[in-house]
């Protein structure tokens, strides 16, 4: 079993920057692969960002690229994503999901890839 737990969400403004962390409790964090994922009202959840187990691969939905930032620091058992330049159609509800795995490149983009889920946390980009 793995617990996750994020935090950092808010309400900022268009241009701003807000850093998201998930911390992770159960098994090895090590072998955990990290994902994040966001679902806007209305919509369905969609990925965002994953990290392999050691951080040497990361991936990101193209709607994020070179704006946000995934990373992890399997020493704190915690995976962030660092996210700037919001713009308002970044207003979602932001969840961290994690699945255990031998593969050290393996950054899965679907949902149904990941076996545990965090509770969410809201960001509120205004304009």
């Amino acid at each position: 079993q793995v617990q996750l737990v994020e935090s950092g969400g808010g309400w900022v403004q268009a241009g701003d920057s807000l850093r998201l962390s998930c911390a992770a409790s159960g098994r090895a964090f090590s072998n955990i692969i990290m994902g994040w994922f966001r679902q806007a009202p209305g919509k369905e959840r969609e990925f965002v960002a994953a990290v392999s187990r050691s951080a040497g691969r990361t991936v990101y939905a193209d709607s994020v690229k070179g704006r946000f930032t995934i990373s992890r620091d399997n020493a704190k058992n915690t995976v962030y994503l660092q996210m700037n330049s919001l713009k308002p159609e970044d207003t979602a509800v932001y969840y961290c999901a994690a699945v255990w795995t031998t593969s050290t490149t393996y950054t899965p983009a679907r949902q149904d890839e990941y076996a545990y889920w965090g509770q969410g946390t809201q960001v509120t980009v205004s304009s």
